[in-house]
């Protein structure tokens, strides 16, 4: 595995707006993984998902609004955020 080589890790994104954690971000979605903020207590980190309307994401994020049920998706641009919203989905952990 090259230093480059991601696949089959996973890594913790504490701020994906700058430097490492945007690349992880970056490097992980490329991928096909979404990044998915989760409350660790609750989905543990590395869990693989699926979410109705997304697809498949990885618990690879934490947030200090993140708390209980609610998990955030990584979008690569803003009107794909907005254009998702706010919803309640029932995910598939993996």
């Amino acid at each position: 595995m090259s230093s480059g080589d991601l696949s089959d890790k996973v890594g913790v994104v504490t701020g994906a707006g700058r430097g490492i954690g945007l690349a992880i971000v970056l490097h992980l979605t490329r991928r096909g993984a979404g990044v998915v903020a989760v409350d660790p207590t609750v989905i543990p980190l590395g869990t693989r998902m699926y979410i109705p309307g997304y697809g498949p994401g990885i618990a690879a994020d934490t947030g200090t609004a993140i708390k209980g049920l609610r998990i955030d998706l990584w979008f690569p641009t803003l009107q794909q955020t907005y254009e998702w919203g706010k919803r309640t989905v029932t995910i598939t952990l993996r």
